[in-house]
C-alpha cells in the first residue's frame, strides 16, 4: 500500500538541516511513515515548503514539496493547492493521511472525485473531536468537522476520543503514539529538577512553568522553549533569565531532546489542552516522573501513579511536585511507573498493526 501523509513539517524530523523543531503531531507522522516502511509499504512526505528538496529520500521515505500552505494563510493555502493536486496525481496514492485539524480536510475529501484515494483521519487533540475547537472557530470549524465526517477512516490516540466519534455517529479506532526508539534511560545522574518543553504559545502556558520555579527556589529548573509566539517568546525569555534557578534554552533539535529528560527527576506540563503529549514519552523513556497540570490521557495517572495530576489546580501542583522532590521514594516509585506507561501503552508493533487493520479495512 502507499500511503501520503500531508503534514507541514513531519520531514523536519528526518533533515539534519532543519531550520525549527517540529511539533508532536509532526513527529507522530514522521515516525509512523518510517515504520510503514519498515513493514513493506511506501510513504511519502507532503511537506509545507521549509528549503527541502523535492523528492528526497529520508528514513526511505519520499519528501515532497507541497508549497507554503503550512502557513495556514488562506492565500498561501490557494497558492498551494495546484502544487498539492499535482503531486496526488503524480504519486497516487492509496490512502491520504491527516494528522490533526486541518481545514484542508474537506478539501481532499471533496477531491477524491479528482484523484482517487481513500481519506484517513487521525485526531491529535480532544478539542477537535469534544466541540471546542469549534465553538472557538466557527468557520474553519465547520469545514474541518465535514472533513471528519467524510474520511474514509478515522482514528483516535485516545480512548476517550474515541468515544467522543461514535456518540457523533462516526467510526473511529484506536492507535497510540509510537516511540522513536524503545531505549529507556538505566543511569543515575539526575542534575535537573525539573524540565519543561515546549513551543512558547498561549495554549502551553509558559508563564506557569516559571510560576513553580519562583515558588520552589531550591528546585533546579531547566526550561526548553522553542520560538513561536513571537512577543511571547520575549517575555518569558527575559522574565527566565530574571530566575537564578532557571536555565532558559531557545529550542533543542529532535534528535537531542531525550538527553534532556534523561537528566530531570520530573517533567512538568502546564498546557491547558493536549491529546498525549509526546513529552510524556519521553519522560517515560528517561525515567522521570510527571507533573501536569491539566493533562490527564485516558486517566493514565488512575493507571500509572507516574507523578501528580493537580486536575488544574496550581497550589496543588507546587505541592505535589514539592512532595516529591523531598521524598526520594515517592519520586523512585513515580518514575519506575513512567516507564511503565510507556512499555505498556506504547509499544510500536502493537499500535502499528492496530492502524494496518483499520486501513486494510477499507481496502
Amino acid at each position: 500500500m502507499k500511503f501520503l501523509f500531508l503534514s507541514g513539517g513531519a520531514h523536519l524530523v528526518w533533515d539534519p538541516s532543519a531550520p525549527r523543531a517540529a511539533g508532536g503531531a509532526e513527529l507522530q507522522v514522521a515516525l509512523l511513515a518510517r515504520e510503514l516502511v519498515r513493514r513493506g509499504h511506501e510513504a511519502v512526505l507532503l511537506g509545507t515548503d521549509t528549503g527541502q528538496s523535492d523528492d528526497a529520500m529520508w528514513e526511505g521515505i519520499r519528501i515532497r514539496r507541497g508549497g507554503r500552505y503550512g502557513t495556514g494563510a488562506l492565500t498561501d493555502i490557494m497558492a498551494a493547492w495546484p502544487v498539492i493536486h499535482r503531486v496526488l496525481r503524480e504519486e497516487r496514492p492509496d490512502f491520504v493521511v491527516v494528522y490533526g485539524w486541518t481545514a484542508l480536510l474537506y478539501a481532499l475529501a471533496w477531491w477524491r472525485r479528482v484523484v482517487p484515494f481513500k481519506l484517513v483521519f487521525v485526531c491529535a487533540l480532544d478539542a477537535e473531536i469534544d466541540g471546542d475547537f469549534r465553538r472557538r472557530n466557527p468557520m474553519r470549524g465547520f469545514f474541518f468537522h465535514r472533513g471528519m465526517q467524510k474520511a474514509d477512516v478515522r482514528f483516535s490516540i485516545t480512548e476517550n476520543q474515541a468515544r467522543h466519534f461514535r456518540d457523533q455517529g462516526m467510526t473511529c479506532s484506536v492507535t497510540r503514539l509510537l516511540l522513536r526508539e524503545a531505549v529507556f534511560y538505566e543511569g543515575t545522574n539526575k542534575t535537573v529538577d525539573l524540565l519543561w518543553v515546549a513551543r512558547c504559545e498561549n495554549v502551553k502556558r509558559p508563564a506557569l512553568f516559571l510560576d513553580l520555579a519562583e515558588s520552589l527556589p531550591h528546585a533546579r529548573c531547566r526550561m526548553i522553549c522553542t520560538p513561536h509566539d513571537a512577543r511571547l517568546f520575549e517575555e518569558m525569555k527575559q522574565r527566565a533569565l530574571g530566575l537564578p534557578n532557571v536555565e532558559f534554552i531557545e529550542g533543542v533539535a529532535y534528535r537531542d531532546i531525550q538527553g534532556h529528560f534523561n537528566e530531570a527527576r520530573i517533567f512538568v506540563n502546564t498546557s491547558s489542552h493536549e491529546g498525549v503529549p509526546n513529552t510524556f514519552i519521553h519522560a517515560g523513556l528517561g525515567r522521570a516522573a510527571i507533573a501536569s497540570l491539566e493533562i490527564d490521557p485516558d486517566r493514565m495517572f488512575g493507571t500509572f501513579t507516574a507523578g501528580v495530576q493537580a486536575r488544574g489546580d496550581f497550589v496543588s501542583l507546587i505541592a505535589g511536585v514539592n512532595k516529591l522532590l523531598l521524598t526520594q521514594e515517592k519520586l523512585t516509585s513515580a518514575s519506575a511507573e513512567s516507564a511503565r506507561f510507556v512499555r505498556e501503552w506504547h509499544d510500536n508493533e502493537r499500535n502499528v498493526a492496530a492502524f494496518l487493520r483499520g486501513v486494510e479495512e477499507e481496502e
